[in-house]
């Protein structure tokens, strides 16, 4: 198209494009535009994850590794603190304020410890998770990749720890007359269900930690209040003989004394299916789903809000 000018020049304009009055979005439509960043389907995301899935193991692993890389005695120091934790709670609890009454001594030396170990694998995973993004943010930002696979990394780093722990936890089960058994094959299963609950907290967490980064101030009194309520010093039911049984089941039911128990039921001799709460497995599995499969979700929907602002 031409037109004259007042000049007499002739001008010639451009035709009218094609694109002209449509929206950004049916620009973004029309081209196969998204946007940056954007949160992938939850197919899709689950897909990324799997891709990553050697990302997540080494850096777990490089994580393990690195934790006690200053101290002189190193690895040890996996087995050696929750261990020193356990003998601490026994001076206090066993043995001032005798909170395994009740339980004989060589039950309740490996109830203790096996109560002390199997915590700390939850309370380690929730401290991991809620400092997952904000405390990676140079990562987060830097590089592509599903966020997810740093909580998860996370809580596979403390899996592996305490499976480490659990050498000196058949050690000490052994040397007070709870021997290999079939059994102890059930300690599998248990700390499958348990990995699967503290990665699904551990998602929850690393959500609520990114957009509060003070959270991570706070969840020490909130794990040490959770710990005393589950029973790793004392067992559930004895010390509540006589009262209401609704404040023993609530108790019981909680996931951390549940997997406690799953797991001292299968490794220790005399500590009976009386102990344990009923339909103990289910409710396990329950917690165990619940929260992995409500944490992951809960994470993606926001996963293209991390390390921004």
């Amino acid at each position: 198209m031409s037109e004259t000018t007042h000049d007499g020049a002739v001008a010639v304009s451009a035709p009218p494009s094609p694109d002209e009055g449509l929206s950004p979005a049916e620009l973004a439509d029309k081209y196969g535009l998204s946007v940056s960043g954007a949160r992938p389907g939850l197919g899709a995301y689950v897909g990324q994850l799997w891709g990553r899935r050697h990302f997540i193991l080494a850096f777990s692993q490089a994580k393990l590794t690195a934790q006690y890389s200053q101290a002189k005695l190193g690895q040890l120091w996996q087995v050696a603190t929750p261990l020193l934790n356990a003998l601490v709670y026994f001076l206090i609890f066993g043995l001032i304020l005798e909170a395994g009454r009740g339980m004989d001594l060589k039950v309740y030396i490996p109830f203790l410890v096996t109560g002390v170990f199997v915590f700390t694998f939850t309370q380690s995973s929730v401290m991991a998770g809620v400092r997952a993004i904000s405390g990676n943010l140079g990562l987060v930002r830097a590089l592509h990749f599903p966020r997810a696979s740093l909580p998860i990394s996370f809580a596979l780093q403390q899996l592996q720890q305490l499976l480490f722990s659990m050498i000196v936890l058949f050690v000490v089960a052994v040397a007070f007359g709870s021997y290999p058994s079939m059994a102890w094959l059930l300690i599998v299963p248990a700390l499958a269900l348990q990995f699967l609950f503290n990665m699904g907290l551990a998602l929850i967490m690393a959500r609520m930690g990114a957009k509060t980064p003070d959270l991570a101030q706070l969840m020490p009194f909130v794990m040490r209040t959770w710990m005393y309520a589950s029973g790793v010093m004392f067992s559930i039911p004895l010390v509540l003989e006589g009262k209401p049984a609704w404040i023993a089941d609530v108790l019981q039911w909680n996931p951390a004394a549940v997997y406690m128990d799953l797991i001292r039921f299968a490794l220790i001799d005399g500590y009976s299916g009386k102990n344990l709460p009923p339909h103990v497995w289910a409710l396990g599995l329950g917690w165990a789903v619940l929260v992995a499969v409500g944490g992951f979700v809960y994470f993606w929907k926001a996963e293209e809000r991390y390390g921004r602002g």
